[in-house]
């Protein structure tokens, strides 16, 4: 909508409140209010100040007034506010030189487009994820001096299953054979179709959704593929809806990508393509039906993958994922219809608008706006530089020795090495100032000072069982 169309769907639908959302450094939307007697056409250009020395991996407080300036084209009626709320995905501004915030994520996004387009390779990224998650029953925590505990639980949860305190019938997904089952054993269908219908209230186009391979509630809703900056507004409403519908249904959700150990994890497979208008340039004569330009953008992602989990698998607990041997794709090869794979070539359709890669390392903690960002830039330096991605590895990857992948490389296996891997290789990030030298500077220093760090001074519960004794 237009700025003039807003004020009249405002009217029209007795919007009484306006919502105005942002997303922080790390990735999680902010917000605040304002009566609908604030709205007025000005506001699309001359926005809302406020402080930002608050806002996680913003400024610093003696450079802290900026500008929230709402996109007309968001405008969506809150699904969750009591009363009638009109909500806008906003864009960050200095109030000094009107310039968009470098670290606003929304602003990252936009610019990696917009470089997609000079290059003259194609005018849209188009990405399809598949974020993942847990819907629990409950969830408690604790880290103080003497004390540090988790404790998460799920009626559905097989651990459960000789549970005494309550009516049991039993039917709960075993671990590891949580994929496909039908109710009973699937429980959760009703409150994933509420998230499904709640989607679609706000505009998102919803391809399937179905319980995961983890018990205790773990489940996946898949998006239909956007170009860039609308996937990550998407991905943003998802997580807002998944967490709000879930609560009004007494659960809780969580995007956290190893939350239960000894099951599978949470990952957010990213199936991805470039576009010139209606032409799919990912489609070709090549390995999967792929063309050149679709290899070199592999061989950008292969070789730039260690920076780009900095981005795509972002916390500490991403790593508890990505472990060798176990279900998580670490080795960095890539197959046609291969799960085991980092990069897959999906061969459910010959249709060339149906050929794409699916990048399976990424897990939904991510900053969806960086993340996509990071690997459009990645693959279109591979594109660049025709970087090869080498031979396809058409085997079970899970399945194969030491030895027979002594010459395959992986993903870090922690996120400090992640982010070691970011400072040493982030040239490609800074073309087209689309990540500047602050963004990726300041990234870095975030994830070790609050979460590095931060786990380094805290003793593991663990540890007690290992060395308590010593």
């Amino acid at each position: 909508m237009t700025p003039k169309e807003v004020l009249k769907f405002a009217e029209d639908n007795k919007v009484e409140m306006v919502d105005f959302k942002f997303c922080d450094f790390p990735g999680t939307w902010q917000h605040f209010t304002t009566p609908v007697s604030e709205l007025e056409d000005s506001l699309f250009s001359e926005g809302l100040g406020f402080d930002g020395s608050s806002i996680r991996g913003w400024q610093s407080i003696d450079a802290s007034d900026m500008l929230v300036i709402p996109d007309s084209t968001t405008a969506v009626m809150d699904p969750f506010t009591e009363r009638p709320t009109l909500s806008f995905l906003c864009d960050i501004e200095d109030p000094l030189t009107r310039s968009r915030y470098s670290r606003d994520p929304r602003n990252i996004a936009r610019k990696a487009e917009e470089f997609l387009k000079s290059t003259g390779l194609g005018d849209t990224a188009v990405f399809g994820p598949e974020p993942e998650f847990f819907i629990f029953d409950s969830v408690r925590f604790e880290q103080q001096q003497n004390t540090g505990f988790y404790e998460i639980d799920s009626v559905e949860a097989v651990w459960n299953s000789a549970e005494d305190g309550a009516q049991n019938l039993g039917h709960k997904p075993r671990y590891k054979e949580g994929y496909f089952p039908v109710p009973p054993v699937d429980s959760q269908n009703d409150i994933r179709t509420e998230m499904v219908q709640v989607m679609e209230q706000v505009g998102i186009h919803v391809e399937k959704q179905h319980h995961e391979v983890a018990t205790a509630g773990q489940a996946e809703i898949d998006l239909y593929r956007l170009p860039l900056l609308q996937m990550g507004d998407a991905l943003m409403w998802y997580k807002y809806i998944v967490k709000n519908v879930a609560r009004r249904n007494g659960r809780t959700a969580t995007f956290m990508p190893k939350p239960i150990f000894m099951d599978n994890g949470t990952g957010m497979h990213t199936h991805q393509s470039i576009w010139k208008g209606d032409s799919p340039q990912f489609a070709g004569d090549g390995y999967g039906g792929m063309s050149e330009m679709a290899m070199h953008y592999i061989g950008g992602i292969l070789t730039h993958a260690a920076a780009i989990c900095a981005f795509t698998n972002p916390t500490t607990n991403s790593y508890r994922r990505l472990v060798p041997g176990f279900e998580a794709p670490v080795n960095l090869a890539y197959s046609s219809r291969n799960r085991s794979a980092a990069i897959r070539i999906p061969t459910y359709s010959p249709s060339p608008k149906a050929k794409r890669i699916e990048v399976r390392f990424p897990d939904p903690s991510c900053n969806g706006y960086m993340a996509f960002s990071a690997m459009l830039m990645a693959g279109l330096d591979g594109i660049e530089r025709k970087l090869d991605p080498g031979s396809a590895l058409d085997k079970d990857i899970y399945s194969l020795s030491k030895a027979d992948l002594k010459d395959v490389p992986s993903v870090p296996d922690s996120l400090e090495a992640s982010l070691d891997a970011l400072a040493a290789d982030h040239e490609f990030l800074l073309k087209g100032d689309v990540f500047t030298q602050d963004v990726i500077d300041v990234w870095i220093n975030y994830k070790h000072e609050r979460e590095i760090d931060a786990m380094r001074l805290r003793p593991h519960p663990h540890e007690f069982e290992l060395y308590y004794d010593c």
